[in-house]
Formats: C-alpha cells, structure tokens, sequence
C-alpha cells in the first residue's frame, strides 16, 4: 500500500525526490515557497550520475542537449600560459537546464509555488503540514528539500547552526563569443585552475540560458575564492543593493556597484590575464558565503532531510546537487524494499546517507584547508571533485555516460 508525501522545496533535489516516489505510486506534492518558478537561480552544476540519472533512466533524454563537455583540466601560470594539462572528459550543465528538465518531468499539477510550509506535527499515523496561509495538509512523509535556510531543519534539529568557513566566493558566468580569440582558446572545453596563495579560480564551460552549446555560445562560469574574515567586511559585502545585510549569498545584480569594481582591479592585479578578461567582462557577478552545515540526523519517524536542508557542502568537491539526488534514489529504494512503510523506510535510509554526507563533507573541508589557508594544493593536483571518493579515477568512474 502506497501513501501520500509531501516534498517542501521545488529545486532540483525536491523534484527528483517527488518523482522517484510518484514513480514507486505515491501522491506527491511538492510545496514551494517562492511565488515563481526558480529559472534564474544557480550558475553551473557538474552533470554528475546522480544528478541527471532520472532525466537519462526515466525520460531518455539526451544528454548532449543539455550539457557542456570539457576535454582537459588545465593550470595557468602568472601570465596565462598553460604549465600543466591532462586529457580528462567531464560533463558540466546548469541549474535552469536540469531543472527546467525536471519540472516539465513532474508537471505542474501538484507543484504548488507560494506554498510556504511554517509547522508540522507528527504523530503515529502521519504528518500534519501547516502552510503560511493558514492550510494544514496531512501526509505519511514529509521530506524536507527546502534547502540551506530549511523551515523543516529548524524545526526538526534546533540546535544545529551553519558555521562560517573564512572565505567567499565570487561567481559570474561571461558568453564565450564575449572574449578575445586568446581567451577563448585559453578557456574553451576545459577545466581551468588558477593558484594564489590562499586562494584560487576555476572555470569551466555550461550551457547558455537558452540552452545553447554551441561553441561561441555556452558561457564559461567561473568561481574565485577569497579570504574573508567574519565581521565588519563581510557585513558590508553582503549588503545589497537596498541596504540589506544577507547571510548566504547576493545574486546578479545585487552586490553593491563598489564592490564589483573593487573585485575586476583585484582581479586586473592578480589573476591571469585571460583570467581577469574573463572576470571583467562579467556583467553582474554575485556573491556566496561559504559555509558548513553539519546535521546529527537526517529522519526522525515520518520525516526526512535532503540536499540543503541536510548538510551544506562548499563547493569544492561539486557534489551538491549530486547529494541531494542520491538521497532521493536511496531514499526510493528503502521505501519499495519496506513495503511502502514509510517509518521502517527512514529507519534503514539514514545511517547509510549520514555517512555519506559525513564523509564528503569531510573532504570539502578539507580541499577548503588545502586551497585557502595551507596553500598546499599545488598545480597538478588532482580535482577534488566526486560524491563517494575524490582523484581522477573516481571522477571518470562517476561520469555519466
């Protein structure tokens, strides 16, 4: 026998969750809280197994239509030669390409925008919902996926709190045909690594908003990380454009207009020229904090936390979206290997999720150390990316094919 769940958080690990268990004969809603569909959040996602695995199993999609392909991984010196590169093929997409895939997959007639979840109460037989404007709705599980500022985290685990990593990262994406022919052969179909002391950029190529990969065409999204101290700088940074302090992030065009143009003479006075080229011809960069979130558990009876809402990875290791769909799929699985008892389900999901989350968390923080305070990854190095283990060899083994 079946049931009824309810997903709070419409992105792209709540989506793969409803469909994984709408696919088992589950009812599924999905509560969003946003009054619109999410098109214009996220830059670029690596298309990890995991994370494009119900788009490839479920709905045969093509994966050349939505991803961009980088050949090698490069490291650039002060003056933007290349002195070290290897062949290595990985498959990069964007949030508004997955998630645009996702939602066309569960439809819009149980995926409710403006449907903020305030309150739960949980008893033997299920979950009572309650809802911003006053509606409860009852379910047999609720699935947290409301991501790093989870009303159901809260809820469920009170004392857990993010903590600040020391550092932010600016990001932005720049159009390929927007850069000078040097640049572009610099940059185009790999992943490029730039190294300071305590600090460093990447780039790699993403499929443009209108889902263009033709060269020329794809964007190149970059994310440089910077030390900064907790306090009275970071306040100011993260005051928007209205005068608004954020904890998180700024999106495009929310960073004040003196921190970007402080960032592109930084990055004229130390980043590789093709490097800063790519940065200063970025229009609207934004701005993310970069922190942890580490959780005790992840279930507790009827309810369950996913992606976001769960722990919060950095972005070193370019798991997040992989995290968040491999706890859908596993979560899927204990529910048809119990029988569709929900309870016995989460039971047998967390301990083997938790130590997932745990162990991947351990080496974000530890590439962070690395890269931004130590100064000991070195050019040649290999890419910290990769859900289960990170080196090369695990990334290919985790490529989608």
């Amino acid at each position: 026998m079946t049931g009824h769940a309810i997903v709070v958080g419409g992105s792209l690990g709540g989506l793969t969750a409803a469909l994984v268990l709408r696919d088992l004969g589950w009812r599924v809603d999905v509560h969003e809280r946003s009054p619109e569909l999410l098109m214009a959040r996220g830059v670029g996602i690596v298309a990890h197994p995991a994370s494009v695995r119900y788009l490839l199993e479920r709905r045969d999609t093509d994966l050349d239509k939505i991803s961009a392909t980088s050949r090698s991984v490069r490291y650039l010196d002060d003056d933007g030669a290349v002195v070290h590169e290897r062949e290595f093929e990985y498959r990069f997409t964007s949030f508004y390409a997955l998630y645009r895939e996702l939602l066309d997959s569960f439809g819009m007639d149980h995926y409710h925008l403006a449907r903020e979840v305030v309150g739960f109460e949980q008893d033997a037989d299920g979950v009572t919902v309650r809802t911003a404007d006053g509606d409860t709705d009852r379910c047999d599980l609720l699935v947290g996926a409301d991501g790093i500022h989870s009303t159901v985290r809260r809820l469920l685990l009170p004392g857990v709190n993010a903590e600040y990593a020391g550092y932010i990262a600016w990001r932005g994406v720049v159009t390929e045909q927007e850069l000078t022919e040097e640049t572009f052969s610099t940059l185009h179909e790999t992943i490029t690594y730039f190294l300071m002391p305590n600090s460093h950029i990447l780039t790699y190529p993403i499929p443009n908003t209108d889902g263009s990969i033709e060269p020329g065409r794809r964007l190149i999204n970059w994310i440089w990380y910077r030390n900064l101290p907790a306090g009275a700088a970071l306040d100011d940074l993260m005051t928007d454009r209205h005068g608004r302090v954020q904890d998180v992030s700024l999106p495009p065009g929310g960073v004040g207009r003196r921190h970007v143009e402080a960032m592109y003479t930084t990055a004229s006075e130390l980043l590789a020229p093709p490097l800063a080229e790519m940065v200063r011809k970025t229009e609207e960069p934004f701005v993310q904090v970069v922190l942890d979130i580490e959780v005790p558990r992840l279930a507790s009876g009827r309810i369950c936390l996913i992606g976001d809402a769960s722990t919060v990875l950095r972005p070193h290791v370019a798991v997040g979206t992989a995290k968040a769909a491999e706890a859908a799929w596993r979560l899927g699985d204990a529910i048809a290997a119990c029988d569709h008892d929900a309870v016995e389900a989460l039971r047998r999901w967390e301990p083997a999720q938790l130590e997932l989350e745990r162990s991947v968390l351990a080496r974000t923080r530890d590439a962070g150390r690395r890269s931004q305070f130590d100064s000991t990854w070195k050019v040649g190095d290999p890419l910290p990316f990769g859900l289960y283990e990170e080196g090369d060899s695990a990334i290919a083994a985790e490529q989608p094919r």
